[in-house]
């Protein structure tokens, strides 16, 4: 009985196990080098995205940085008007930001004046200021 339950725990494990991707291959031993570990897809995809994007990005006056939770290479470009005081995303190359620890969080609907994003980056807490009112409070990650 002992016997059975182990081997039916290593056909259970067996089959939650991840296929190899076998690029038409049919013989397991060939396919074994197709199988990538999470570091090796990082590191391709880092430099797939240095080529043509980072090319573009450069251009833009921008870099190539790792951004948000999943730490996905993405061009963030950093504005000449980054800090300056505003009241609607107009003001700004950006947009018009209340940064989350920049003191108390306004309200949404609440008179405020904001300061122009540093970067093109999306992620952080964060309250746009629109037409000088604060819009609801945003986590992006």
């Amino acid at each position: 009985m002992k016997r059975i339950l182990v081997a039916a725990a290593a056909v259970l494990i067996a089959a939650c196990q991840p296929l190899p991707a076998d690029s038409g291959k049919t013989d397991l031993a060939e396919a074994a080098p197709a199988v990538q570990t999470v570091a090796t897809r990082s590191s391709a995809y880092q430099s797939a995205a240095g080529s043509e994007d980072a090319v573009t990005c450069a251009a833009q006056g921008g870099k190539m940085l790792p951004q948000g939770r999943m730490q996905t290479v993405r061009c963030v470009i950093t504005y000449a008007d980054a800090g300056r005081r505003c009241t609607d995303g107009d003001d700004c190359a950006g947009d018009c930001r209340v940064e989350d620890g920049a003191g108390e969080t306004p309200r949404a609907g609440a008179s405020t004046v904001g300061r122009c994003q540093v970067n093109s980056s999306r992620f952080g807490c964060y309250t746009t200021v629109e037409d000088g009112k604060a819009e609801a409070t945003l986590c992006v990650d």
